[in-house]
């Protein structure tokens, strides 16, 4: 699975919609929504927000898109 089908998964688990997701980011619902889709490139600082939603750390959301990405 990877890192963005992973976090649809964890933030549905919890309950949350992209507006509740965006509302704890601080960021707009629509910038969420580009997040989860692919089309917004996630700083560093912006993965660390996300995960301390989920009482994770960015590595464990991340890891596996950061490692694919650099392999190219």
């Amino acid at each position: 699975m990877d890192s963005i089908t992973y976090l649809k998964k964890l933030r549905e688990e919890k309950g949350l919609s992209y507006e509740e997701m965006a509302e704890k980011l601080s960021i707009s619902k629509s910038y969420y929504w580009q997040i989860e889709h692919k089309n917004r490139r996630l700083s560093y600082e912006m993965a660390k927000s996300i995960a301390e939603i989920f009482d994770l750390k960015p590595d464990d959301i991340f890891y596996d898109e950061y490692k694919n990405n650099n392999q190219k």
